[in-house]
């Protein structure tokens, strides 16, 4: 059984790594445009990342919660919640955070059953 929530979790995970990827030269470059211009435009685009990544944490609960219900091996979503608490927590964190993203994406799109998951065998 598959489930759509899993594929929707593993996008958002691929986009936060893109974002996460790009987020220190976006918040450096709007905090040095900043400097020179008077505005204030760098919190902005900081709170963006942060949002971003607790979606990102948001929606891998979701997606752990109905794993679970399905049957479905729940170390996916659980290598989601880490990797965007991670940037969630600090931006400092990018690159541990890219890291568990890729390898929650595959897992999550994977998307294997369970090892405790009762197998039906014909006899």
């Amino acid at each position: 059984m598959k489930l759509k929530i899993n594929m929707w979790t593993g996008i958002l995970d691929i986009i936060n790594c893109v974002l996460f990827a790009v987020s220190w030269p976006v918040i450096f470059g709007t905090a040095f445009s900043d400097a020179f211009s008077g505005s204030s435009l760098t919190s902005g685009t900081g709170t963006f990342f942060y949002v971003m990544a607790w979606a990102g944490v948001i929606l891998n609960i979701i997606a752990l919660v109905q794993s679970k219900k399905a049957n479905i091996s729940i170390a996916g979503p659980i290598l989601g919640i880490i990797g965007s608490a991670l940037f969630g927590l600090t931006a400092a964190l990018a690159f541990p955070a890219l890291v568990v993203l890729i390898i929650a994406t595959v897992f999550t799109m994977l998307q294997h059953p369970a090892k405790n998951a009762e197998t039906k065998t014909e006899k």
